[in-house]
């Protein structure tokens, strides 16, 4: 079987990567159209995975198209499996007068959430398209919106589960916090708000958790607000306003910046928090896999991973007083936070692991090739 995957970029997306890699072990002829140059790119050489360079741009619209016809015409695949939206749209486009089988595996539900960009997508599908949902709301969601259940899989973007021990102490020390302070923690790069969706605050809600903190505060000043993670996309300015946001809001905050030691820095963390205000299962999956007692809002796959009240606790999106009773409970309440976190762990150890989401994939696309 031969598979042509489609990506925007070579700098992220590891978890296309991991994917691609697990597919290569089963036997499978894989191949890649990206960018060239990203950090990620000679990974995918590396792994025995076929790489084509490949840009995709709306605004270089008939380019896209016509290399990506190309590359198709050179690859001969037996199916197609594309990981953007905006790849989706190209490869719908360019590919009309074209019976291989295709499917989109949905990284996120962002377009779905919004009435002008969630036509898109099924308006442009023909009848050899397919979709492979990553969380439960998007699946719905398709059906929705009028797809064949039988077109709609589910499966998640798994990860390599780690069971290897770090060793705490680094973030206390690092920053002088003290030994008996509370530390809720928040890994997220930062999104500058997409002002054509009417976003007022970014993505992932780091106003939300400043307030939430601040609140916290007035109670509980031995507790300390980290936020892990950097501006993503060039977002400095960004990154500037919620810095000064915090100052003027008086809570407890460090900012550490992009950081590649995540696992290192989660073992001082008492509680994270996952505020986003559209997401996919996002930084919950990486903090239930190392134990940490997680919340996350009620949004998107977060809900898959996050049972509230038994792996963690969920909470209403862009609402900081919401969130910041979260982090009470876990605060007051230790051992609950611990019993929570044992039981996400366990869930996300079973449910996420790469090796098993690829056989999934794999099934679908012997499925697709039978129909």
């Amino acid at each position: 079987m031969k598979v042509l995957h489609l990506l925007k970029t070579s700098e992220g997306a590891a978890w296309a990567l991991r994917l691609m890699k697990e597919l290569v072990s089963y036997g499978i002829d894989v191949h890649v159209a990206l960018p060239e140059g990203g950090r990620l790119y000679s990974k995918y050489i590396e792994y025995g995975i076929k790489v084509h360079p490949y840009e995709c741009s709306l605004k270089t619209l008939s380019k896209s198209a016509r290399d990506l016809r190309a590359i198709v015409d050179e690859v001969k695949p037996d199916l197609i499996h594309s990981h953007f939206v905006l790849t989706t749209i190209i490869m719908r486009l360019a590919l009309r007068d074209n019976a291989v089988p295709r499917v989109f595996e949905v990284p996120g539900p962002l377009h779905l959430e919004h009435w002008h960009t969630r036509w898109i997508d099924p308006f442009l599908a023909q009848r050899n398209d397919y979709w492979i949902a990553t969380c439960k709301w998007t699946r719905d969601r398709y059906i929705n919106l009028g797809i064949s259940p039988e077109k709609v899989f589910l499966t998640y973007y798994g990860n390599n589960i780690s069971h290897n021990s770090y060793e705490s102490g680094k973030l206390r020390t690092e920053f002088n916090i003290s030994p008996t302070a509370f530390i809720v923690g928040m890994v997220a790069y930062m999104y500058a708000p997409k002002r054509f969706l009417g976003q007022k605050r970014g993505l992932k809600g780091h106003e939300d958790f400043i307030d939430a903190i601040s609140i916290l505060n007035r109670k509980y000043p031995d507790i300390v607000g980290i936020c892990i993670g950097g501006p993503w996309a060039g977002a400095t300015k960004y990154e500037m306003q919620v810095k000064d946001y915090a100052m003027r809001s008086g809570a407890n905050i460090i900012f550490t910046g992009t950081r590649n030691n995540v696992g290192e820095l989660y073992q001082d963390i008492d509680c994270v928090v996952h505020p986003s205000h559209s997401e996919n299962l996002g930084g919950a999956a990486e903090s239930l896999s190392l134990g940490i007692p997680t919340i996350a809002t009620n949004v998107g796959g977060f809900p898959d991973i996050v049972i509230d009240k038994e792996t963690g606790l969920l909470v209403a999106p862009k609402n900081p007083e919401d969130i910041s009773r979260a982090i009470e409970r876990m605060y007051l309440d230790r051992d609950f936070a611990k019993a929570c976190a044992s039981k996400g762990q366990h869930l996300v150890h079973n449910l996420l692991d790469v090796r098993n989401t690829s056989k999934d994939v794999l099934g679908f696309y012997n499925e697709i090739l039978k129909r």
